[in-house]
């Protein structure tokens, strides 16, 4: 019995020491915890940065490194911050820039690619209705918004650009809308704004994803004015001195440092007439058909690189894309958006090919650049495998929910 009670004794001290170190253990790691969730907060934080003036907002894209491609908790970031500063009496009027050579390279793609490798297709869901509800309300912002383009402004950077009340490109600026490339359609309000360009240059664009300088973009109308790189310091110094919520006030800041440029020689927009013949057809087929044509009779450089370009990228995309931008035309912003996050969800959904995936490990994971499409060839791309992208999503899908009772969207 003395045994067992001297037994009993050094168990509870065993016990009441193994509780004390547990409970040290504990204190430490909740510690631990606590200071990487204030780490992680604060390089979500950094991830957008925020700059106060006068009486405006500066929001400033900063992912550097990865020429600003924005992910879901920047998307939610931009949501957070543009609601707060649209409720705010006491700002005018919002400004969005980039850290580094881009303003914003797109979407992080790689992100998507990896979390659809990993099965986690709810995150890529949510990644794509964060960011097209950001554009939506961006698009119906009740505040005059500058974006200054100073740089690489692709795809997802493009839409959350285009919709500003204004758009500054300077020598640095370079737009497109690259995704046929990788197996995807243009998104983010693109099916919108590329619908509405001149004639068919926006058919074109979504298609060959070839490239526009800031001279171009003014030209085209994709941005409202144009400024040397060298002088948007001073743009921005004069911008943050207004007191202002007046579009006309900003207007003529920025009018005092605009430079009057035109596209070059070889810029696409001074073949718009051949742009217009081409692209204009129909079916992809016909369009590649016209340029060939075009390039027999012309001997054209410009004719056979752009079938070159087209013949790069995903035949599945390329019907899909022609048939959104056409669609475009006739819809309001919010419905391209609606209509763009379904196309979205069916491509992630792989039922009708994993074009999506291949084309991003082929330009941007491997970098070996031969994707290999499917259905390799435009023949055996048939209207239904299109018609698919365009269909209403499953009961266990919801289309994107947009605020258009309360914010009206633009035609």
């Amino acid at each position: 019995m003395q045994s067992f009670s001297k037994a009993s004794s050094i168990t509870r001290r065993c016990c009441r020491k193994s509780l004390q170190a547990l409970t040290l253990c504990h204190r430490r790691l909740s510690s631990s915890l606590s200071q990487n969730q204030n780490v992680l907060n604060d390089d979500i934080d950094n991830q957008v940065l925020v700059e106060g003036k006068a009486s405006s907002r500066m929001a400033i894209l900063n992912r550097p490194s990865a020429l600003n491609a924005i992910n879901t908790s920047m998307g939610a970031r931009l949501n957070n911050l543009y609601r707060s500063w649209e409720d705010d009496p006491d700002i005018g009027f919002v400004t969005m820039k980039g850290s580094g050579r881009a303003f914003c390279a797109g979407g992080d793609i790689i992100a998507v690619y990896n979390m659809m490798n990993q099965g986690m297709l709810a995150g890529c869901k949510e990644f794509f209705r964060t960011v097209y509800s950001f554009i939506y309300f961006l698009g119906t912002y009740l505040k005059p918004h500058v974006a200054i383009l100073n740089g690489i402004t692709m795809g997802g950077g493009a839409g959350v650009s285009i919709p500003s009340t204004f758009r500054i490109a300077t020598g640095r600026t370079v737009f497109a809308t690259p995704e046929t490339l990788i197996g995807f359609h243009p998104d983010a309000g693109a099916s919108f704004y590329l619908s509405h360009l001149s004639g068919h240059l926006g058919e074109y664009l979504a298609l060959t994803g070839e490239k526009l300088n800031g001279a171009e973009m003014i030209a085209c109308g994709l941005a409202t004015h144009y400024t040397l790189s060298e002088r948007l310091p001073r743009v921005e110094e004069q911008l943050g001195k207004l007191v202002t919520d007046d579009p006309s006030v900003i207007e003529a800041c920025l009018q005092n440092y605009c430079d009057l440029v035109y596209p070059d020689q070889t810029s696409v927009l001074n073949r718009i007439g051949i742009v217009d013949k081409c692209f204009s057809f129909d079916s992809v087929e016909e369009i590649i058909d016209s340029l060939e044509n075009e390039a027999a009779r012309t001997n054209d450089p410009w004719c056979a690189a752009t079938l070159r370009r087209l013949k790069e990228s995903s035949p599945l995309s390329l019907k899909v894309s022609l048939k959104s931008i056409r669609e475009g035309r006739v819809e309001t912003f919010d419905q391209c958006l609606i209509r763009e996050y379904r196309m979205t969800l069916h491509a992630l959904s792989k039922q009708v090919s994993g074009d999506f995936c291949e084309g991003v490990r082929a330009r941007m994971v491997d970098k070996d650049l031969a994707p290999k499409w499917n259905p390799p060839s435009l023949e055996q791309v048939s209207k239904d495998m299109v018609d698919h992208y365009f269909s209403p999503l499953s009961e266990s899908d919801p289309d994107l929910e947009l605020p258009t009772k309360l914010r009206e969207a633009f035609n």
